[in-house]
C-alpha cells in the first residue's frame, strides 16, 4: 500500500506558476477607465492548482504585481496540501460578471466593482487587484439575508466540514494567513470566500 501511494505522489507534477503583464485589451470586462489601478499594476499568474477530482490542473489569476509572491506563496502551500479548488479563471471569462463567476464555483481575484452591499460606493479590494474569492459555493458570502452564490446555501454549517471549505486551522485560511492576508470568515455578516491583503 506504502508503494503504491508512493507512487502515486510521484506521478503527479510539481506546482509550477508563471507570471506574465496584462493589458486593457486582455481585461474587456473587468477593467475600465476610472480604475483605481492601471493594467500596467496588474499581472495574471498561470499556476497548478488541485481540482475537485483530486487531479492537477493549470489556472489563472489576475492580481495586483505588489501581492504576486504572497499569491504564488499560497498557492503552492495549497497544491502540497491537496486543498481543491473548483475553477481558476480570471473573471473577464464571465464577461466581468461576479454572480457569473461565483454560481461557477470559480476562484478569481482583480474585477474593477464596488463593494456590495449597503453603504455608500466604495471600491472592492477586488478592484485593486488585493483579493481573492476561493470556492464560492463551498464559501459563500451573506448579504442582507442573501446567500452568494444562491448553491451556496447548503454550505451555510461551517460545523459539517466537507472538501474545499474555508474553515479556522484548515489549509486554506492557513495558508492565507501566512500570507499576511485576512479572512472574510471572521466578518459579521462572514464572506467565507474572501481573502484579502487589506483587511476588506
Amino acid at each position: 500500500m506504502a508503494v503504491a501511494l508512493l507512487a502515486f505522489a510521484l506521478i503527479q507534477p510539481p506546482f509550477a506558476h508563471s507570471v506574465s503583464r496584462v493589458t486593457a485589451a486582455q481585461l474587456p470586462s473587468s477593467w475600465h477607465r476610472g480604475c483605481p489601478v492601471a493594467p500596467s499594476k496588474l499581472r495574471r499568474i498561470r499556476l497548478r492548482y488541485w481540482g475537485f477530482d483530486r487531479h492537477a490542473h493549470l489556472g489563472a489569476l489576475v492580481v495586483n504585481v505588489s501581492v504576486v509572491d504572497d499569491v504564488v506563496r499560497v498557492f503552492s502551500r495549497l497544491y502540497l496540501a491537496r486543498f481543491p479548488i473548483r475553477r481558476l479563471r480570471p473573471i473577464d471569462a464571465y464577461h466581468g460578471i461576479d454572480e457569473r463567476s461565483l454560481n461557477a464555483d470559480n476562484t478569481a481575484g482583480f474585477n474593477c466593482r464596488y463593494v456590495i452591499g449597503p453603504g455608500p460606493k466604495r471600491w472592492s479590494a477586488h478592484a485593486y487587484g488585493l483579493a481573492i474569492d476561493v470556492n464560492p459555493v463551498e464559501n459563500p458570502y451573506v448579504e442582507s439575508g442573501r446567500v452568494h452564490p444562491r448553491a451556496g446555501r447548503g454550505y451555510l454549517n461551517r460545523s459539517r466540514v466537507r472538501r474545499g471549505m474555508a474553515v479556522p486551522g484548515g489549509a486554506l485560511v492557513r495558508a492565507f494567513s501566512a500570507a499576511g492576508w485576512s479572512w472574510g470568515g471572521r466578518w459579521r455578516p462572514p464572506d467565507y470566500q474572501h481573502f484579502s491583503k487589506t483587511g476588506g
